[in-house]
């Protein structure tokens, strides 16, 4: 198939080839309403700048694009993930020689401008940690034909690099059962999350495979809905022996309930969390829970990326977990 040209691109959105080469080039000279015209006819079409132009034009062909994909009232800013995959990230790919550029796209406003810098080629290529299934922007910046890898499996199809969430749960169910536990409850996170879903999923295949049923709370991954969701489950199914919180943060929560419930922890109810946080060492009690080390994704999320350049296929990569087991459970 010919690839779309920069004169089709400006036929599609009804403007001169020069206002499209301005804004393909990074210029600041066109006007917001140009400049969104042309940034879809690109995504539409398809259209790759050429990688010789870009690179004159933009001096930065050892840069990358580090963007992070969260609702306005996002999680990240709670969670120590955040920092965590952005350090490791930073340190691996300047490591290497690579210009990092961090940009947060929580709004429509902001997805625009991101894809307008992407689009404009200031950046080699482009890791996007997507949390929501939902997100447009994973389809979107792959129509673009860049190296881009994702942090954790996204709707767009990217090359990506994943803990085994499905079977992490699971490993964390079968513990309890076979710790004699017969009422198991969940604290799932937001049923929009790719990552939630999966948890989901392993939590209740277990289950349904020794013939119990699903108790479920919904949460979003911070220590107030862990908390809120403890209570739920207590009011909802006083009789539960044990509840699996899909990460740590949620468990921290529903240990504050239990213990204002006057549940002892683990002799009424067994907590098991997902994640291993280092504040998992330190609740009251320290909390079991399933090992899947963010900095290691992060690192390896990097290195597929820059395996990218030199042409690799960008297999998706999922990550090995482990049950680590303390006084919680």
């Amino acid at each position: 198939m010919k690839r779309p040209t920069l004169a089709a691109v400006a036929a599609r959105a009804g403007v001169s080839k020069s206002s499209v080469s301005r804004v393909v080039n990074g210029e600041t000279t066109v006007t917001p309403a140009i400049r969104e015209l042309v940034i879809r006819a690109v995504r539409e079409l398809g259209y790759v700048p050429n990688g010789a132009a870009r690179s004159l034009a933009t001096q930065r062909t050892n840069a990358v694009a580090v963007i992070v994909s969260d609702p306005p009232k996002g999680l990240s800013s709670d969670d120590p993930m955040f920092s965590a995959v952005v350090r490791t990230v930073s340190r691996v790919l300047e490591s290497a020689g690579m210009q990092v550029t961090l940009m947060l796209a929580g709004s429509a406003e902001s997805r625009l401008r991101v894809e307008q810098f992407v689009a404009a080629g200031h950046v080699a290529g482009v890791m996007l940690v997507s949390m929501h299934g939902a997100d447009p922007l994973p389809a979107s910046l792959a129509r673009m034909g860049f190296p881009m890898v994702a942090f954790g499996r996204s709707s767009g199809g990217l090359p990506y690099v994943d803990n085994d969430n499905t079977g992490g749960a699971s490993v964390a169910v079968r513990y309890l059962l076979d710790q004699g536990r017969r009422r198991i409850a969940t604290i799932t996170g937001p049923l929009d999350m790719i990552a939630s879903q999966d948890r989901l999923t392993g939590y209740r295949e277990t289950l349904r495979d020794t013939g119990r049923r699903s108790i479920v709370a919904i949460g979003d991954f911070t220590r107030v809905s862990g908390y809120e969701g403890m209570r739920q489950l207590l009011e909802d199914d006083p009789a539960l022996d044990a509840v699996f919180a899909a990460n740590d943060l949620m468990a921290i929560g529903a240990l504050r309930a239990l213990r204002e419930a006057g549940r002892r922890v683990p002799d009424d109810v067994a907590v098991v969390g997902f994640d291993d946080i280092e504040a998992a060492l330190y609740t009251a009690p320290p909390l079991t829970t399933i090992r899947s080390p963010m900095e290691d994704q992060a690192a390896a999320t990097a290195e597929l990326l820059l395996s990218l350049f030199t042409g690799a296929p960008g297999t998706p990569v999922i990550m090995p977990h482990r049950l680590v087991v303390r006084e919680s459970a």
